[in-house]
């Protein structure tokens, strides 16, 4: 018999359960818990197994190859990705994390360190909904119409997560599966009714390409427990309810519609015919196919691709309910990339380059060959042109339109309503199409609100254009530039403090601590510049960047 060498992290609510099903198949080794009161807990059957609270202790273990985590999902990320640096193969209660970035992460890791990562999504692994799933592929309901999913009981009320996060990532599992693809738009409404700002109840609409629809209603503030699964065909509806007796867990209708004369719909009522399957423990079952896959090295059921699609829906769900169930697209066919967010209202042509994790809002549109780094945002009646390359982690705010021929850095603030131009002598008769001057703004800049800046003009690293202004000439690094026409009035730290340097050379940021020295040409048209001290300007510099900091002119003049 194989040695246990499995180790649960979290024994409490959920973990008590987990500990059973691998006490019963011979793979618990430890149990780890930062609270000695709940491993004291613990039975005379689990006499041979270890008690620890150390997690460093327990990934230091060398007969330990598993890890299963059933601790609060805020801390799924970080303990698996510990688990997965120390060598071991991850079972994951759900969610599998709670953002998308992390899921990814851990995907990565556990990929290239070839370990197994499992999600917990039970309903996968009972005998019900396994063949639910089989009917469904094999034809017998017809084309998918809709899904509905309840899930609801005067139950345990969480504080770190909402009902959405809590209970419907099984019944999100469970529809994608049904479905066989990601639904193109998700919708969300709830309301927080104990803990503000946690949801007690939840309702998430899902549309697919091919006109299914999905609903999953969940709460925890129902006077009776329900969990029902009802799916609807065109030749057949099949209900499963988790609350009855096992012989009538699953029920199938069969010819439900039958067509008059006329061409007229009309319901054919029956009191449905149970499908019979054998009954099992759905947990046992997900937990021994945990051990087979370890075993064999092959990839489980709900594995971390299964998780983070799960993840995707819950996100997007989320952002919907976050903004009183505004509808939020999933990004399908838009762009290269999929892991981005476009509201409804925005157009992104098929050419558009986004990177992931980066928001696109209300109203706003990027065109063809336009490039956009991760994780920027650009907010409501945003433009994008054609070609315009825009860094990483890039802040555009309402109404600003950015024109080809400007190039936009990482670490970039563009305040509401600021104009950016690309002509400087524009008339309605001539065309100067293909003859843009090049705006460039370069790593760390910001725009203030209402700011112009003519084009062909660089804005240095770092540099601050207040609100208001009109920018006529290039900005140094640091710079600080105020008024019309935009005059240098001084000196601007990374952080976006006014650094003083007095009748010194060197001045300090007062919220990072970093140095600052001012610099003077000897040259008879003598202008200024600043660098960070206590940072490599040079290696600091993005990519592409060719302007170097001694060649920007003062505006003190």
């Amino acid at each position: 018999m194989t040695k246990p060498d499995l180790a649960l992290i979290g024994a409490g609510y959920w973990g008590k359960n987990l500990a059973r099903n691998f006490l019963s198949l011979g793979a618990l080794h430890t149990i780890c818990d930062s609270n000695e009161d709940t491993l004291a807990s613990y039975g005379e059957e689990y006499s041979e197994v270890q008690r620890e609270t150390s997690f460093a202790k327990v990934l230091a273990e060398p007969e330990i190859q598993k890890i299963a985590i059933a601790a609060p999902a805020h801390l799924h990320y970080e303990l698996g990705r510990q688990a997965i640096e120390a060598g071991k193969d991850v079972y994951v209660e759900k969610p599998l994390c709670l953002s998308i970035d992390q899921a990814q992460d851990l995907i990565a890791l556990a990929k290239s360190s070839q370990r197994i990562l499992m999600v917990g999504h039970l309903l996968q692994y009972h005998s019900c909904v396994e063949k639910l799933v089989a009917m469904v592929l094999a034809g017998e309901l017809g084309r998918l119409c809709y899904i509905t999913s309840n899930r609801l009981n005067l139950g345990k009320v969480r504080q770190e997560e909402n009902s959405l996060w809590s209970f419907a990532p099984h019944d999100i599992s469970v529809i994608l599966a049904l479905a066989g693809e990601m639904p193109d738009s998700v919708t969300c409404t709830g309301n927080s009714y104990l803990t503000p700002g946690v949801a007690d109840t939840t309702l998430t609409h899902m549309t697919f390409r091919n006109g299914l629809q999905g609903h999953v209603y969940v709460s925890w503030l129902n006077p009776f427990k329900e969990q029902k699964l009802t799916v609807v065909g065109s030749e057949g509806m099949a209900v499963f309810d988790d609350t009855k007796p096992w012989d009538q867990k699953l029920v199938l209708y069969r010819d439900y519609l039958k067509w008059s004369e006329g061409n007229l719909p009309l319901v054919k009522k029956s009191d449905g015919e149970p499908v019979l399957v054998q009954e099992s423990e759905p947990l046992r079952a997900e937990c021994q196919h945990f051990l087979d896959c370890c075993e064999t090295r092959t990839s489980p059921k709900t594995d971390g691709a299964e998780g983070l699609r799960v993840l995707r829906v819950l996100d997007a769900a989320q952002i919907s309910l976050e903004q009183s169930g505004a509808s939020t697209s999933l990004g399908r066919g838009m762009a290269s990339s999929p892991d981005f967010f476009s509201h409804p209202t925005a157009v992104v042509d098929k050419k558009a380059n986004i990177g992931r994790g980066t928001k696109i809002w209300h109203f706003s549109h990027v065109s063809d060959n336009a490039s956009l780094g991760e994780d920027c945002n650009l907010g409501q009646n945003v433009f994008i042109a054609s070609n315009v390359r825009i860094g990483r982690n890039v802040k555009i705010q309402n109404n600003v339109s950015v024109y080809t021929g400007t190039t936009i850095e990482d670490d970039v603030f563009l305040g509401p309503s600021c104009v950016l131009t690309n002509v400087s002598n524009p008339r309605s008769q001539v065309v100067r199409r293909g003859i843009y001057e090049k705006t460039i703004i370069r790593k760390g800049a910001t725009v203030g609100a209402n700011a112009t800046v003519v084009c062909g003009k660089t804005l240095g690293r770092y540099s601050f254009i207040s609100a208001g202004s009109v920018v006529t000439k290039d900005v140094p690094d640091y710079g600080l530039v105020m008024g019309i026409p935009g005059k240098q009035v001084g000196w601007m730290s990374r952080h976006g403090h006014v650094l003083s340097f007095g009748k010194e050379d060197h001045a300090v940021c007062p919220e990072s601590g970093l140095r600052y020295q001012i610099h003077s040409s000897e040259k008879p048209d003598s202008h200024e510049w600043v660098t960070c001290v206590d940072v490599n300007e040079d290696a600091d510099l993005s990519a592409g960047s060719a302007v170097g900091t001694k060649e920007y002119k003062s505006f003190k003049e």
